[in-house]
């Protein structure tokens, strides 16, 4: 178990902290309403404060989401904004409510999905502009001069819990597709493709404008400039893979150890 930075910061600077497993007990509800809180504030906390917490702040509670609400409601929206292949998602502050990123919103900043995003570095770009955005909510509750607006629940998309499995690869759909969920997937769970009976990670992918002719899945040039495969629609250009077990490699060095032959096909 490792300590997280917000953690570690508090610590560090004498600010008492508490970690109750669950949030919806007594104990913990208690203990947080003994501190009369003016405001509370969550940012990617796995758990629905329960009512009587919420009532407690007299400025409301508020939520960072990294998304532009009511799109991509839920614990993974960075990754499905990618992996749905959105040129554009943001950040939102709301007042919470008992449901899942349902409250109203207080503000929003839209922030432009770059072509080389992954989950990662959208993440960190979505942080610091969260952080900001944060600020600025907190200074305008303060003062009352923000107006809450409802959400519209017609407009509302899900980004749910990601486990393994979405990583696995179908070669059927389009290069495009295929990219987009490679890059929403990294760094973890990660994209990946069965070869020899092991998981091998995909990283670093590009839709190629080149037609083939080869079943999907099927390796069709292999080299110093990276694995090209086929799919569905188009070529999928890969830089970087991870076989089950070893550590990641450019597809130039992971070539010197492993033979990955064109007509390889993946996915069996």
């Amino acid at each position: 178990m490792v300590a997280p930075p917000v953690k570690l910061l508090a610590e560090a600077e004498g600010i008492p902290v508490y970690q109750p497993q669950k949030v919806k007990t007594g104990e913990a509800i208690e203990r947080i309403a003994t501190l009369a809180p003016s405001c509370i504030v969550v940012a990617a906390y796995g758990q629905l404060l329960p009512a009587e917490i919420l009532a407690l702040p007299r400025l409301g509670a508020v939520n960072v989401h990294a998304s532009l609400l009511p799109k991509y409601r839920g614990p993974a929206p960075i990754h499905w904004a990618l992996i749905r292949g959105e040129e554009k998602t943001g950040i939102t502050t709301m007042l919470m409510d008992i449901g899942m990123d349902t409250g109203d919103i207080l503000m929003q900043r839209e922030v432009v999905i770059e072509p080389g995003d992954t989950a990662g570095t959208l993440h960190d770009r979505l942080a610091e502009e969260g952080a900001r955005l944060l600020l600025e909510t907190l200074d305008l509750l303060k003062k009352n001069t923000l107006k809450p607006r409802a959400q519209d629940d017609s407009q509302a998309t899900y980004a749910p819990m990601l486990v393994k499995e979405d990583g696995e690869i179908d070669w059927k759909e389009g290069a495009k597709k295929i990219c987009c969920r490679i890059r929403g997937l990294d760094p973890w769970p990660g994209g990946f493709t069965l070869w020899k009976g092991k998981r091998l990670k995909l990283f670093g992918c590009k839709p190629l404008s080149i037609t083939s002719q080869a079943r999907p899945g099927t390796v069709i040039a292999a080299d110093e400039g990276g694995l090209q495969v086929a799919s569905g629609k188009g070529v999928v250009l890969i830089k970087t893979l991870q076989l089950e077990g070893r550590r990641s490699l450019a597809v130039a060095d992971f070539l010197r150890g492993y033979s990955l032959q064109e007509e390889t096909r993946f996915g069996e």
